[in-house]
């Protein structure tokens, strides 16, 4: 089931996210988040971005792959999640979200984080990651603790994307 997307202003994008339970049935959530994030044709999905209080999120970094890179696409779920090292070189991405359609900024980020989090039979990984798969899991954690991607952002950058979010999201509601 294809599940609404929250958009920027709700409050659940703000809040750090509750942790899920280990006998908490969560594999219809985790379907409907992968349906959600296909039809929105996201790379990543946050549980808040769906409007559930739940430390849960789930990636496919597909889309990133081509002929030119040597990337190995990730689809996963992550559960209970901590970051426990943000290391390399810092990168600059120009990324988007679905809970701020219309809204594109560069954000830098480390190139390589250590994770440890739950898969969905509730098993322990403590995992590596570098690349676009580590910027979209440091992007979907950033929403379980309550920080959108646009914090992120140089402010000048920052204060003239949100002002050109708010022109979108006028001339959307005129367009209804």
């Amino acid at each position: 089931m294809i599940l609404p997307i929250v958009s920027f202003g709700n409050s659940i994008l703000r809040c750090k996210c509750s942790p899920v339970q280990e006998n908490q049935p969560i594999e219809d959530i985790l379907k409907n988040m992968y349906e959600t994030m296909y039809n929105a044709q996201g790379v990543g999905l946050a549980a808040p971005q769906v409007g559930l209080d739940l430390s849960i999120f789930i990636i496919d970094t597909t889309p990133f792959c081509d002929d030119e890179n040597n990337l190995i696409p990730l689809k996963k779920e992550f559960i209970n999640p901590e970051i426990i090292d943000y290391s390399g070189k810092d990168e600059s991405f120009n990324e988007g979200c679905l809970s701020i359609p219309g809204l594109r900024e560069d954000v830098i980020r480390k190139d390589q984080i250590k994770i440890r989090y739950f898969d969905k039979n509730f098993n322990e990984h403590t995992e590596k990651y570098e690349g676009i798969n580590s910027r979209v899991i440091q992007h979907e954690y950033d929403h379980l603790q309550g920080t959108l991607y646009q914090t992120r952002a140089n402010r000048i950058h920052r204060d003239r994307a949100m002002k050109q979010y708010k022109l979108y999201m006028r001339r959307r509601k005129k367009a209804k």
